[in-house]
């Protein structure tokens, strides 16, 4: 107890010995003061006052321990022990009860004895009183040589040492409740007790993420550029008659870009740069949210012009009304709160407000309406050309082998990943790099990019899974199936790849190359929805029976028949209406259709289903020798790529296109049009001041 005090106090003198001098860590010995990078020097996070009150709280917790660490307790003997060594041999100067429980003996001066008194437990002070009196008697004892008896109260510190924890707790509470919203000091983190204070945080410089990191929104770069022109040079637009807009929504899928375009112009604004959570305005307290607002738009205001950027603001932007139950919300007073505020703002104030979500759909219409949000910046998907340009920032830190080049591998990879986000594309460039330093490869090539890409879209590949016989048939005839079908199909996607090596959940799949196009027409849904039924019909033609290995292709082709029949009103039956289709997860109450109606969609939607299964079935059987040479091959390789199909199948009837060249073919440029419009040029600059420094050259040229 004594060491582990000493180095406690040893380490507190140190603190405060670096706190004044420049006492070295080493002479001092490890201090909890050293709590991050933050503290190069040893300065303790904390100011003096609450340093001062940790240090009289451990003293005092301290000198209580060692108080009762250290305390004589006597020794403790039997009933029969002091009679004999002590009552009888007259040792004992006077008796002490204590609080009625035991008899402190008390010995005169110069008796030996292992402590300074000795002690023993009593039933009753009453038993006590006659066991003693007997053994007075018993002694032969004269009343006038009998030790005399007093009745005490004393307090053992127990109650106190049963108190020391409730007591701590409150202090803590205390602490905590001063300490504020940010925990106080550099380090602190945020209270949960507090109140108003807002948690929007001042981004610094060192961000290191600048536009050049961000690629495949060109679009959306240009819209936020303009924005930070706006604060930079205000008069280019005020000369014009224009309004500064007030704020935008970033909106899209996840793995977009939204967060890093806001990242982006933190890096790159030359501006402040507020930036807070939608969830952080919601505690556990009424009031806190509209507060918080409060306190983040007035810190808006202190450091104007700037940009403030509220993430996720489906958080606390969702529409009011619904689900309260006649209640009326912490969401909807925040909600509240954040459109006072932002519609108060004026053409003077310089604050430009953006917010990230994934779901602009359940904002509540006031937040989007101009005056408050007056654009909506939708970043979706990149095409093959944006999927090019983020492949090459991603490539930019990995090194691939000397012979591959990074331009032509990024427009190659592409090509091979539609669909796939910025945020799927970094992440295939990783697993790239993992799988070649997994094989402790000195560089990276395309086959490690291929295994990324499968690895991406099929999951971890499990070659030690042990499959019976039986079963490794059925999936080879079951992507046959889905091969063959699709190669003979107008309108189904080209094929790259067909494998029975089980990946993630997967058995077996196989990777297609889908069109970049957004519009679709009823034969091209036609023909997807067959080439998915392809391996269900090829196990019911070559084993008779059908598994549960089609699951997720009967739920691909049940969701793409109800929405051609209830969302793009593609049945002649129902006619020319569209409903919407509820989203995952989503509970809908009532349907925005009668019950006839209902039944007349699932009698379409069945009907849909039978005649692709009709098509395929009659197709399968057309091309059964095909289907069982695709199977038997995946049998003997696992894994069949487009060399193969072609040696087994023949060319494709019909015209597909493959690589970047073709598919960008048309369309105007081979690459990603990055330029800037001339007034955006320098959007980061106050153009004011480089127009002065010119002319002030030439005013002293001119003097000179």
């Amino acid at each position: 107890m004594i060491s582990i005090f000493a180095v406690f106090s040893r380490n507190a003198v140190c603190l405060v010995r670096r706190r004044q001098t420049s006492c070295p860590a080493s002479d001092c010995g490890p201090a909890s003061g050293d709590f991050s990078p933050a503290n190069p020097k040893g300065d303790f996070p904390w100011d003096e006052k609450d340093f001062r009150y940790l240090m009289l709280t451990a003293a005092g917790v301290g000198s209580a321990l060692l108080y009762f660490y250290f305390r004589d307790g006597g020794q403790e003997i039997t009933w029969k022990d002091f009679v004999h060594r002590y009552l009888g041999r007259g040792t004992v100067d006077r008796l002490e009860v204590v609080n009625k429980q035991f008899v402190r003996v008390i010995l005169v001066p110069g008796a030996e004895a292992e402590a300074s008194y000795v002690w023993f437990n009593i039933g009753s002070v009453d038993t006590f009183e006659r066991n003693l009196e007997a053994a007075h008697v018993e002694l032969g004892l004269e009343p006038s040589h009998r030790a005399a008896v007093v009745y005490n109260s004393e307090s053992d510190g127990s109650f106190l040492m049963s108190m020391i924890p409730t007591l701590l707790l409150i202090g803590f509470l205390l602490f905590t409740l001063r300490r504020g919203p940010m925990g106080g000091g550099a380090g602190g983190g945020r209270s949960p007790f507090s109140m108003s204070e807002s948690t929007a945080k001042m981004m610094k410089d060192n961000i290191d993420v600048k536009f050049k990191d961000v690629a495949g929104c060109e679009e959306a770069k240009l819209e936020i550029m303009e924005f930070v022109n706006f604060l930079k040079n205000p008069q280019q637009y005020l000369d014009l008659g224009a309004k500064i807009p007030k704020g935008a929504v970033l909106s899209g899928p996840p793995g977009t870009g939204k967060t890093l375009l806001a990242k982006a112009t933190a890096g790159e604004a030359n501006v402040p740069f507020i930036t807070v959570n939608g969830s952080e305005f919601l505690e556990m307290f009424v009031g806190v949210g509209p507060a918080r607002v409060r306190d983040m738009f007035a810190l808006a205001r202190k450091n104007a012009p700037c940009i403030l950027f509220i993430d996720e603001i489906d958080a606390v932007g969702r529409k009011r009304g619904g689900g309260n139950f006649g209640g009326q919300s912490e969401q909807e007073n925040t909600l509240n709160q954040l459109l006072v505020e932002m519609d108060g703002f004026n053409t003077a104030t310089n604050v430009v407000v953006l917010a990230g979500t994934n779901r602009p759909d359940i904002l509540d219409p006031a937040l989007m309406r101009p005056g408050r949000f007056d654009r909506q910046i939708y970043i979706g998907p990149p095409d093959i050309k944006g999927r090019a340009s983020i492949f090459k920032v991603h490539l930019r830190p990995i090194k691939v082998e000397p012979s591959l080049d990074k331009d032509a591998l990024a427009r190659r990879m592409a090509a091979a990943t539609p669909g796939f986000t910025g945020a799927d594309i970094a992440n295939v460039c990783n697993e790239a790099a993992l799988i070649a330093s997994r094989y402790l490869e000195p560089s990276v090539n395309g086959k490690h990019f291929e295994q990324a890409i499968d690895r991406v879209i099929g999951g971890l590949e499990k070659k030690t899974q042990v499959l019976q016989p039986s079963e490794k048939k059925t999936v080879a005839y079951h992507e046959a199936g889905h091969a063959v079908t699709g190669w003979f199909l107008q309108h189904a996607d080209p094929l790259l790849k067909v494998s029975i090596i089980p990946r993630g959940k997967g058995l077996g799949y196989a990777q297609y190359l889908p069109r970049e196009q957004y519009l679709y027409s009823k034969e091209q849904l036609f023909d997807r929805m067959c080439m998915m039924l392809g391996g269900r019909v090829a196990e019911q033609v070559f084993f008779g029976r059908i598994t549960t290995g089609a699951q997720d292709d009967l739920k691909k082709v049940t969701q793409s028949a109800y929405a051609q029949v209830v969302q793009f009103g593609m049945s002649d039956k129902l006619g020319q209406v569209s409903f919407d289709l509820p989203r995952q997860g989503e509970t809908v109450l009532e349907k925005p259709y009668s019950e006839a109606t209902a039944e007349l969609i699932d009698q379409e939607v069945r009907g849909l289903v039978e005649r692709a299964y009709e098509h395929t079935l009659q197709l399968i059987q057309l091309k059964r020798d095909l289907v069982e040479m695709v199977g038997k091959r995946l049998l003997e390789k696992e894994v069949l790529v487009k060399a193969d199909m072609l040696e087994l199948l023949g060319p494709r009837p019909f015209e597909e296109k493959s690589t970047y060249e073709e598919f960008v073919e048309g369309t105007g440029s081979f690459e990603e049009d990055t330029s800037l419009p001339k007034g955006l040029e320098g959007w980061n600059q106050e153009k004011g001041e480089e127009a002065e420094e010119p002319k002030a050259s030439l005013d002293k040229q001119q003097a000179v």
